[in-house]
């Protein structure tokens, strides 16, 4: 028996040891930012995002509702507010509305550097007008923010791009790597007439960026659990996105009449027993690696914790389905968004449906998704159709480990030195996703300090993005153009 629980309580060290070393080599701090680099912004930036917002550049799946003279006279104003862009750099419309800007560098041979952003946003929901604080296309400056459908999403990337290159050209700098500008009209819609024409057009003509840096993540405050410092996120990877259709056949009917049976609640079923039947959680690639890189800013017990995974990672898992935002990072999620019955209260429906939407995990396909469902419902009354809104798969991981993701972390770092850089999963989709045909080094990254609230905001009420952060945006859009990839 001595024995025995000698080689138990020799076992409990042992493993002591084990989390401890590990604890250990999970909390090396990161080195020190690089000072930020002098850069003269030309007055009136906020402003001239402000006249941005008040162009309402609305994407329409439907291509006949998009209004063309708007998004024309976007690209008039641009060109007005930034003039020596529109002097030095080549710019070529593409689809009519999108727009893609050439800066040579210096070094010709070099891959280039690939900026992304989009023009178009996304329509105010009818009945939501009154309640925006400012009127959603008004471009109003006040209260420190800068109010306005698209200030986050994406208009402030736009007008922060255009100003860093409009400030390094009045300071006679001139980038080391050629930079390419791509401004999709659609990517709200998917990107088909925008971003997928740009990204041919450039396969075509055989360029390989050496970066691509698109829309994504941001640096929050608040957002993960245990966190006190902001966390700059970089998207390596995005969840794919598909929205399945489930509907019943039913003879319909006088509703004094009712069957046994309903088709209304042979589908209310069917979303029970979906919902019922979640995706299986997993803790690994980009999920992973930002809970590894934010792991060393953590209290004690969730380092232990991080650490080492091998032993925890079930308690961790778990610990992360608890909260939506943490729960998106680890499972394909499922989210009922529409429903549809009868156009009568008294009438049964022929045809009662939903529309469930999944935001998928990579390592998870459309197919599996499918069936999932089918196996979920385990009813054949039950039709399930694929719809055809922007589906796409999850994409590709891009390697952290490498100088692309080390000088974007860097030009991070020179701006937001507080911030901790951690590469994450994009849980919305992007245009970047069509131009990963042309590197493997794509990233999704907005230069903003916001709030949980602020990031909530976005295709929501009252949009905005701060003043005082704007300028921040501008100079790493700089930085990037510099070099050092």
């Amino acid at each position: 028996m001595r024995r025995g629980l000698g080689i138990l309580v020799g076992g409990l060290v042992l493993l002591g040891a084990v989390l401890a070393v590990r604890t250990v080599r999970l909390g090396r701090p990161a080195p020190p930012a690089e000072p930020p680099r002098p850069l003269a912004i030309a007055p009136g930036a906020v402003e001239r995002l402000a006249g941005a917002v008040r162009f309402p550049t609305v994407s329409h799946a439907d291509r006949a509702r998009i209004d063309r003279a708007t998004f024309l006279a976007f690209h008039r104003y641009l060109a007005d507010a930034f003039p020596r862009v529109h002097a030095t750099l080549a710019r070529e419309t593409v689809n009519e509305l999108s727009l893609l800007y050439t800066w040579p560098g210096t070094d010709p041979a070099a891959p280039p550097v690939l900026l992304l952003a989009h023009l178009d946003v996304v329509p105010v929901e009818p009945g939501t007008e009154t309640r925006w604080s400012r009127p959603p296309f008004a471009g109003a400056v006040a209260d420190g923010f800068v109010w306005g459908r698209g200030t986050i999403d994406d208009k402030g990337s736009v007008t922060a791009i255009l100003e860093a290159a409009e400030a390094l050209l009045a300071a006679g700098e001139r980038p080391p790597r050629t930079v390419l500008l791509a401004f999709g009209h659609d990517e709200e819609v998917g990107g088909a007439d925008g971003a997928v024409a740009i990204a041919a057009l450039l396969r075509a003509r055989g360029v390989t960026p050496a970066l691509v840096l698109d829309e994504g993540m941001a640096v929050v405050s608040g957002g993960i659990r245990g966190v006190a410092a902001p966390v700059a996120l970089v998207g390596i990877a995005e969840k794919g996105n598909v929205s399945v259709e489930l509907a019943v056949r039913s003879p319909g009917g006088h509703s004094s009449m009712p069957p046994g049976e309903t088709g209304v609640g042979i589908l209310a079923r069917a979303l029970v027993r979906l919902e019922e039947h979640p995706f299986p959680a997993r803790l690994d690639g980009a999920a992973r690696r930002l809970l590894e890189a934010v792991g060393p800013a953590m209290a004690l017990p969730l380092r232990v914790a991080l650490a080492n995974l091998w032993l925890t990672r079930p308690v961790v898992e778990r610990l992360l389905l608890r909260e939506p935002g943490t729960a998106a990072l680890v499972r394909t999620t499922i989210a009922p968004t529409m429903l549809a019955a009868s156009p009568k209260e008294n009438v049964l429906p022929i045809r009662p449906r939903a529309v469930v939407n999944f935001r998928i995990r990579p390592g998870e396909t459309i197919a599996g998704v499918v069936e999932h469902v089918r196996r979920a419902v385990d009813d054949p009354r039950v039709e399930l159709t694929v719809r055809g809104e922007a589906p796409g798969e999850p994409t590709a991981e891009s390697p952290v480990d490498a100088p692309p993701f080390a000088a974007l972390a860097r030009a991070i770092g020179r701006v937001f030195p507080d911030a901790i850089v951690a590469p994450s999963l994009t849980i919305g989709m992007t245009d970047s996703r069509h131009y990963a045909p042309l590197t493997p080094h794509v990233f999704r990254f907005l230069p903003w300090r916001l709030a949980v609230e602020d990031a909530r905001r976005m295709h929501g009420v009252d949009e905005r993005l701060a003043v005082d952060g704007y300028e921040a945006g501008v100079r790493f859009y700089a930085e990037v153009m510099r070099g050092g990839v």
